[in-house]
């Protein structure tokens, strides 16, 4: 098949289209390049009809030819289901699984919440949508709890955190419509923000929210916060958004912890994905 790739560019996203003879596309593959990483991050996909034609090989060579002479060391691929088409390709193109990740779900009308006691020494703060002004700092302080989190052998470089970035984030989720719901954990003698969990709500409250992330700083490890914020966090999701279905999470395998709190809260695993990573 004598198909031709052309460069196109989505945002400030590198890519590239593979046309049939015909004009139509069949694949693609857009770089994500972060600043200050060295790291490029890659989304391919190519038409189930057209595959096995080397389309995909195309595609992942022009990228990582990209992020080499855009100075990157490593290209990670998105997650891709473990044993579908996109998992055998990435092994068999010689790239390696550098972490693999567990996918489970909470269904909100049959979950019985436990009882989370309130840590000692501590208060909790929610929000949605933008971090209100006078935690905006505390906040963002609290943002690389989640710096150290299992990465097995992924090569991976954390963005330092912000106020900006911190509103920059809500703000992305606020523009296409949906609600972004945090919950907090304050210490008290200090006023800091030492933990935090993050839920995305769909705009029209139906389907399933996704949690986007939860960190405790490490000094602050060992008191229940995690369960107890993710507890209250999940309580204020179905009082607010009552036809919500459930909520979705994805924890590295090797989180044994992170997945021992969901697993207590009623999280049920639905699938398993892989990431693969080229050093460059």
């Amino acid at each position: 098949m004598d198909t031709r790739l052309i460069e196109v560019t989505a945002g400030d996203r590198p890519g590239w289209l593979a046309l049939a003879p015909e004009g139509h596309p069949v694949g693609s593959a857009f770089l994500r390049l972060p600043p200050g990483s060295p790291e490029a991050e890659l989304a391919l996909g190519v038409h189930p009809g057209e595959r096995r034609r080397g389309i995909g090989t195309r595609l992942l060579e022009a990228a990582g030819t990209a992020a080499r002479t855009a100075g990157r060391e490593a290209l990670t691929c998105e997650p891709v289901e473990a044993g579908s088409p996109g998992d055998l390709f990435l092994a068999a193109r010689g790239l390696r699984p550098v972490l693999r990740l567990t996918y489970t779900r909470l269904h909100l009308a049959e979950a019985d919440l436990p009882e989370a006691p309130v840590p000692a020494g501590y208060r909790l703060v929610a929000w949605r949508g933008v971090v209100p002004d006078d935690l905006a700092e505390a906040f963002a302080a609290a943002r690389p709890a989640m710096d150290d989190m299992p990465m097995d052998a992924m090569t991976f470089t954390p963005r330092p955190w912000d106020v900006e970035r911190v509103r920059r984030v809500a703000q992305a989720v606020a523009d296409r419509g949906d609600h972004l719901d945090t919950v907090a954990a304050v210490q008290e003698a200090t006023g800091a923000v030492v933990a935090f969990t993050e839920v995305v709500v769909p705009a029209d409250g139906t389907g399933d929210g996704q949690h986007y992330g939860t960190g405790v700083l490490p000094s602050h490890r060992g008191h229940g916060l995690a369960r107890w914020l993710k507890v209250e966090a999940v309580r204020r999701v179905r009082a607010d958004f009552p036809r919500l279905s459930g909520l979705l999470a994805d924890t590295a395998d090797s989180n044994v912890a992170m997945r021992a709190v969901n697993e207590s809260l009623g999280y049920r695993p639905t699938h398993r994905s892989v990431i693969y990573q080229r050093d460059l």
